[in-house]
Formats: structure tokens, sequence, C-alpha cells
């Protein structure tokens, strides 16, 4: 599926690009003590003090490692994060940020191909711009100024469920990643809901090697973990703070109690789960497997009890979906105008909208729409934005896989873009073309057709499912680990590391 006009759009990109690296002086000044982009990492900084406690022989979960900051991931995890042990803090700090910056050209990179397209320059000049354009989202930004993992993981997920059904050990890596970071476990049931033995049994190796190395190299402090210290939701943060954008944060916020009723929250933690992999699994039927996978994860957001805005990357592979339906000149013009209006309205709610807030923290800046509750009759919104923009997507998967799908089309030529069983496709992109398709094992597997000139009409094939004021702010606003302003390393300058 090639591009039209590559060389201009290119240089469009390129210049939208430039922009947005500009935009981030804007939106915070990059040379703002500790709140500038690169000048905080502080949970990298925990990383780092969990590495030195493994290799030390202190207790992971016993200390605080950085000010009042727990380590709360599991002893696998500060396994992998060992070579940091051995680096200072000053040059962990531009490897890790640098790393994240490469890990989202390959997110973008994978998800463009997955979709069908073509590896060209003029593609990776759009990745590139694209990658400076996430950055202006918070859950990315916040990513990269507390020098969290989310990016990561979300790369190693992609790069193993984007595979074909039954490649060998699909789902191992997400199972590694569940045994980094818990929620990846949410790619269990949704294998499951699918009868997709093979990729589950990937998903649960994956994660109980994960542990079985934990307990061998350090036995403590996998017992303390995983018999303890995972259930102390004290050590994660008030269900309260702003920045939970979970469920959980939604109604502790509406209700205003750190603690809201469990059975109400189980209720629609359930709805959500029921929702969230029923809309998943129709978009991995019609072939749209990068929209599936990116719902599952932003699912994840959505039912964990604790939820940070930089937990929600998922929103990235949405962003390349929308961009790749905009460019796809095989559609008629209406679905590629409302696949502009969806990127714009993502990116205005994830969008790093900064609060500076001079008469509760001098020089302090907050970012996210979700921070912006001073319009008090706006609350329902704007405390749980991407919640919203959660819903959103599963409005537009499903009514833009059966508007589209029910549009006939026709081609002159059938020659794969992607290799079998690559789901491939965007969410009003028709679907892929209809074949027998196996129910076992996780799906259909389909071919694109696509012509030597994006313009051709294309074949039918059949149809296709589609401030408050400032005083008040210092109890809810969000740090890294929940903790109130001013009681942790997040709130105030920088600590020393």
């Amino acid at each position: 599926m090639n591009l039209p006009r590559p060389v201009l759009l290119a240089t469009g990109f390129a210049v939208v690009g430039v922009i947005a690296l500009a935009l981030q002086d804007v939106v915070v000044p990059l040379g703002a003590q500790f709140w500038g982009l690169l000048n905080n990492q502080i949970d990298l900084a925990v990383y780092q003090a969990g590495a030195r406690s493994v290799t030390s022989g202190v207790s992971l979960y016993d200390v605080k490692m950085i000010g009042d900051l727990d380590y709360t991931y599991s002893p696998f995890s500060a396994l992998l994060f060992s070579p940091l042990a051995w680096m200072s803090f000053d040059l962990a700090r531009p490897l890790w940020t640098a790393g994240i910056v490469v890990a989202l050209y390959l997110v973008i990179m994978l998800s463009f191909r997955s979709l069908g397209r073509p590896v060209t320059w003029p593609l990776r000049v759009i990745a590139v711009s694209l990658v400076a354009v996430a950055m202006l989202f918070e859950p990315v930004r916040t990513t990269i100024w507390y020098g969290q993992i989310n990016v990561f993981l979300m790369l190693v997920i992609l790069a193993d469920l984007a595979r074909p059904d039954g490649g060998r050990l699909k789902g191992f890596w997400t199972g590694v990643a569940a045994g980094i970071k818990l929620t990846p476990l949410i790619f269990a049931g949704y294998f499951l809901v699918q009868r997709n033995w093979r990729a589950l049994a990937g998903v649960i190796g994956g994660f109980v090697t994960t542990v079985l190395i934990g307990f061998v190299v350090l036995p403590g402090d996998s017992w303390s973990y995983w018999t303890g210290k995972l259930f102390e939701s004290d050590r994660v943060g008030s269900a309260q703070l702003r920045g939970n954008q979970s469920l959980r944060g939604m109604l502790a916020n509406h209700l205003d109690t750190d603690n809201p009723p469990t059975l109400l929250w189980l209720v629609v933690v359930l709805a959500a789960l029921t929702v969230g992999f029923a809309v998943a699994t129709y978009a991995h039927r019609k072939g749209q497997e990068l929209l599936a996978v990116s719902i599952v994860g932003m699912t994840a957001c959505v039912v964990s009890p604790m939820s940070w805005g930089h937990h929600w990357v998922w929103f990235i592979p949405i962003l390349v979906i929308g961009i790749h339906l905009i460019l796809d000149v095989r559609r008629s013009r209406t679905p590629r105008v409302w696949a502009g209006v969806g990127v714009a309205a993502l990116i205005l709610l994830a969008f790093s909208w900064p609060t500076h807030v001079p008469a509760l923290i001098p020089d302090g800046y907050y970012t996210g729409l979700y921070v912006k509750t001073h319009i008090r009759w706006l609350n329902w919104f704007t405390v749980s934005p991407y919640l919203w923009a959660y819903l959103g997507v599963l409005v537009a998967t499903v009514i833009g896989l059966r508007m589209v799908g029910g549009r006939g089309r026709s081609s002159t030529s059938s020659d794969p873009i992607i290799p079998a069983g690559v789901a491939a496709a965007v969410i009003a992109d028709g679907g892929l073309p209809t074949g027998d398709a196996g129910s076992s094992g996780g799906g259909d597997r389909r071919q694109a057709d696509t012509g030597g000139d994006e313009s051709g009409p294309r074949e039918s094939q059949g149809p296709s499912e589609p401030t408050d004021h400032v005083h008040g702010m210092a109890d809810d606003l969000v740090g890294t680990d929940g903790e109130p302003v001013g009681e942790t390393p997040e709130q105030g300058p920088a600590s020393p590391v």
C-alpha cells in the first residue's frame, strides 16, 4: 500500500515533527528544574535503586528506594534492571530516555507494517515525525519524564502478538512482560475468550518462567512479593488521585472517597472486560489485529485498580491506525474525514495540557487534561478523559467496521501485501478479504488485496462487520506513585540520586 505523493507527504510530516518538538518547550520549559522533560526520571531512579538492592543483597520490599518510594514491581524485574546498578544515574538517564524514543519509533513502524505498509524512506520520515507528536501526549511525556517502562512493554507485546497465529512461542514474550508488570496478564483472558489455547499457553508459560526465575535467584524477595506485598494497595497510592485514569479512580473521584464500594467497582470492571474483550475479538475476526491488541491493552488500564496517565501509551497504535486510514486513498472521503476527526479528538484528549500552579508549588507544572477540573460542571468528563477516549475507540471500532464493511469495492490485483496470517487493517479499512478462517487457535487467517495503483477500485469481498482553588489541589494532584503533593520527590525539587 503505497503512500500518495510520498515526497510531499514526508516533507509535510517533517514540518509537523519539528513543530511538535518546539512545542515541548512551550508545554513545560525544557530547562525547568525538575519539571523539564529530561530533569526528573524518578521512577528510573527507583529501578536503579532496586537493581542495586539485588546486587548488594538488600531486601527489595522492606526498605524505601528513593525518598518515600517503594519498589512495586516483581523480583524478576529487578533482575532485568541489574545493569543499571553498575552505571551512574547521570549516564542511565540519557540512555533510558534514548531507549524510550527508539522504542516509540519501533512501535510506530511495527504498527504501520502490521497495517500492510511497506517500509520506505517516506514512511520512516512519517514515523520519526509521529515520535515527536507522540511525545506531546501526556502518557508518553510522563513516561519519559518519570523514566517509566511502559513503552518498552508495549513494544514487546506488539512484536509478540503481531505475529501469525501459530507462530512459535506466540504469547510467551507477552507473559514475560506480565512477569515484569502484571497488567499484560490481561492478554491471557483475551486468548481464553478466543479459545486460542496455544497463545494462552504461551502467555502463561512466559509468566510462570519469570516467577520461577525470581524464586531461584531471589527466593526471599519472591516469597515476600507474591504472598503479601503484591496485595498491599497502599504501596501504589490512593485511588482518589486525579492521575488514576481507571474505573476505580473515576469512582473514587466522583464519590469523593479513597475506597469506592468494592462491589460496585467489580460490577463495572466485569462490564468493561466483557465489552472490551467482545469488541477486541470482533476486530480480530475482521483481521484488525493491531486494533484488537490495542483495545485489550487499553482495557487493562481501565480495569486495573491504579492506572496512571503514563500507562495509557496504547494511544500510540491507535494514532497510527488513524493516520493510516487518513492516508489510504483507496477509501472514500467520508471514512477518511471521520478518521481525521478521530485523530484530532485523540490528540486533544491525550495532549500534555500544562497547568502552572505557582501558588501551590513555585515553578511547578502539571500536565494532562485530568488536572483541569476547575470547571466543575465539566468534571464528569475532565476527571477521567482517558476512559472517554477508550469508549470512543470502542464505538468507532464497531461502527467503523460495520459501516465501511457494507460497501462493495473492486480490485485489479490480489497480490498479498503482507504474509498470510498477519492480521492487518484499520478501523474503517473494510476488513481483509474473507476466506477460510480457522476458528480454533485464534482467528481468521487472511490476506490483504492491493493494486499497483492505490487509487484503483477494489472488488467487493462481501460484508465486513466492521483549580478548584489551588489550596484544594494539594490532596489530589498526581505523583508518580500516588503520594500527595509535597510528600514525595515527584512533587518537589529532585532529590539527589
